[in-house]
């Protein structure tokens, strides 16, 4: 598989611990299927905190950031059966993906980790 993007990104988890305070930030950035995943989870926290660095990482490897239409919430992080994190993405992000890097097909992985203070999140596209 040949890497065509790549993106990381950390977050300080105290400025994530005061966002989601406000339920417009957590409407406005994280899916449905992220909000109801988050009821589960004691350490919100850490969990959105890593959803968030997650949704950042996946753009900077796009190369897009968010604009141009790109919108948080078009990016879902889901976890496998074993806990391994993954990418949800709505079909307009994975057109856009696969004409800015002109491909048929793309693989997505996706790594999180998390301490006390920061989460970060590293992101790599392959055809």
């Amino acid at each position: 598989m040949k890497i065509i993007g790549v993106g990381v990104d950390i977050v300080d988890n105290k400025r994530i611990k005061k966002l989601i305070r406000n339920k417009q930030f957590i409407s406005r950035v994280f899916s449905k299927k992220e909000i109801v995943q988050s009821k589960k989870i004691r350490d919100k926290t850490s969990y959105f905190s890593k959803r968030f660095a997650a949704k950042e990482s996946l753009s900077k490897a796009i190369g897009t950031g968010f604009r141009n239409g790109l919108n948080f919430k078009d990016i879902s992080v889901v976890n496998d059966k074993y806990g391994k994190p993954n990418y949800e993405l709505n079909n307009r992000i994975k057109k856009l993906i696969n004409s800015k890097f002109k491909v048929k097909k793309n693989k997505i992985s996706l790594s999180l980790a998390d301490e006390k203070k920061y989460s970060i999140a590293f992101s790599v596209i392959h055809k």
